[in-house]
């Protein structure tokens, strides 16, 4: 796409659009979207902020999409989407939300999501980039036994930290008892809200789907809590790097198996060899025997040894003199809460054990990371 090109693309905006500039947001644009990239606190503040108190996010751009079974039977729905995702859905018990990934037919990753069991139906949460995608696979397979419903009137939010649970509690005292991973519809101010207690920064915290319209209400309503403050995607981006999480696109992707990317916890043993509902699910072939047998390649921590970030797409290798390189950074940048860099990429499963060093090429240098385990800084969620 040529520049010109790139300026005539009309960006899209979220329900918070207004508010983001009334706080003095800076606007980029991100998978279509005029989003909030900072506020005049700034990248580094906005991530402490968030590890201190609590910081408020615009997650709208995000897909959110209904599966509601046509047999009336939720277990239905769940079973449909287990033939697109390798994590076992059925067990997901009404009130409960998890993790999964649509996969293809090569075993890599075309997006990743997350499931929740309302009771009579699912509701999906799908990255903003792969939305349409998304919708498109879920029609052409499961249309016969599921109703699919993209809610594109619907905003979603994202407060995150240790004070959000007393902030959120102040407009409906219900969400302090929820525990990780819990999910459903619950009222904030009179509005008719989905809650779950989850999010993408390693904090405790909440993931809210309110209806656009009343989106600004809640979210200055949120904001009026001196604990709550805005923060845009620059430190949603360090502190999801910090708590060792993927970003789709960057370290998972149609090319990388969960197998690859670490990311086996989340496939349940029901849906692997030998479980109840081994397999069906597309790339099964290759995913269930990287499982078994190991995969080519792992998704590691790595600490720089020096103050200088190495940032994505810069390739690693095994020595200073090493011609070939054995893998390369797919997210890297500075850790505010450790006051040093931080990346993920992969390396041969091999060279994969913690403790090990390689070594990054950086504006013609190489650079010394040492590999260790993830998440770089631990999570906080209230089990």
């Amino acid at each position: 796409m040529s520049a010109s090109d790139a300026a005539s693309v009309v960006l899209k905006r979220t329900p918070l659009y207004d508010l983001h500039l009334a706080h003095g947001g800076k606007m980029v644009p991100f998978a279509g979207y005029e989003m909030p990239v900072q506020y005049p606190m700034g990248v580094l503040k906005e991530h402490l902020h968030t590890r201190a108190g609590a910081g408020l996010f615009d997650v709208s751009h995000m897909g959110q999409i209904v599966l509601r079974p046509k047999s009336g039977k939720v277990e239905d729905a769940a079973l449909a989407l287990e033939r697109l995702v390798p994590q076992d859905i059925v067990a997901v018990a009404a009130g409960r939300q998890r993790y999964a990934q649509f996969t293809n037919a090569d075993g890599g990753i075309l997006d990743d999501l997350m499931v929740a069991n309302f009771g009579d139906h699912l509701f999906l949460v799908v990255n903003a980039a792969c939305k349409a995608e998304d919708e498109a696979l879920l029609r052409t397979h499961l249309s016969e036994s599921c109703a699919i419903e993209v809610l594109a009137d619907r905003a979603l939010l994202a407060l995150q930290g240790p004070k959000a649970a007393e902030a959120l509690s102040r407009l409906c005292p219900d969400v302090a008892a929820m525990k990780f991973m819990d999910a459903g519809p619950r009222q904030l101010m009179g509005l008719d809200c989905f809650v779950s207690r989850s999010g993408y920064t390693g904090e405790d915290g909440y993931e809210i789907s309110v209806p656009a319209a009343a989106a600004e209400k809640l979210a200055t309503a949120l904001l009026a809590d001196k604990a709550v403050a805005p923060i845009g995607l620059g430190a949603r981006d360090s502190l999801r790097l910090e708590a060792g999480l993927c970003l789709y696109g960057h370290d998972i992707d149609t090319a990388t198996s969960p197998v690859e990317a670490d990311l086996v916890w989340s496939i349940q043993k029901s849906r692997r060899n030998g479980g109840a509902r081994a397999g069906g699910f597309p790339g099964a072939a290759a995913i269930l025997g990287q499982i078994e047998d190991g995969a080519p390649r792992k998704r590691v921590g790595l600490r720089p040894e020096g103050r200088a970030p190495v940032r994505e797409g810069a390739q690693l290798y095994r020595s200073e003199a090493d011609s070939t390189p054995i893998g390369h950074i797919t997210s890297g940048g500075f850790g505010p809460s450790l006051g040093a860099p931080v990346a993920m990429g992969y390396v041969p499963s091999s060279d994969a054990a913690g403790g090990g060093t390689v070594f990054a090429e950086v504006r013609g240098q190489r650079l010394p990371l040492r590999i260790t385990n993830m998440p770089f800084v631990p999570h906080s969620y209230k089990r």
